[in-house]
């Protein structure tokens, strides 16, 4: 006879393994500030107190040179150049990603007084799908403008 073992989580442990994930991933971000923090160390030293604290925050404002965001928000996802009255500018996109849902009526067979009758019901799929989340002005390596931007509505 051969014993099954089956695992079942109660709502607890889901929600344990939920906070323990959202830790490591909160803790990864930190880490990566650290990471680029001691790759750009000779830039982060020279910036001001005040653009140190703010980095170090993972937070941006204008007049911040190219490292201090680099350091700060990371790798750009695109690199873009411009040019306006003001002359050059490079702008730093970073990009994220929503799950789109879609609902459409599905068929699945179910037993109804012993026969097996198809019953309908609503199904939902998730796409993931990409948009620009943020976006940095710069002018002769200094921010100019920023913003973040919304997610798409559904």
């Amino acid at each position: 006879m051969q014993a099954s073992l089956r695992w079942t989580a109660t709502a607890g442990q889901v929600l344990a393994l939920g906070c323990a994930l959202l830790a490591l991933l909160t803790g990864c971000a930190r880490d990566s500030i650290e990471n680029r923090r001691h790759e750009k160390w000779m830039a982060y030293s020279a910036l001001p107190q005040e653009q140190r604290e703010l980095v170090d925050q993972g937070r941006i404002r204008v007049g911040m040179s190219e490292d201090a965001v680099y350091i700060a928000w990371g790798k750009p996802d695109e690199i873009l150049e411009s040019e306006g009255p003001d002359g050059m500018e490079t702008i730093w996109q970073y990009h994220g990603t929503w799950a789109q849902e879609t609902r459409y009526w599905t068929y699945r067979e179910t037993r109804r007084n012993g026969q097996l009758v198809l019953e309908r019901y609503l199904a939902r799929d998730y796409q993931p799908r990409p948009y620009v989340r943020a976006e940095i002005t710069f002018r002769k390596g200094r921010v100019v403008s920023w913003r973040m931007l919304p997610r798409p509505l559904s």
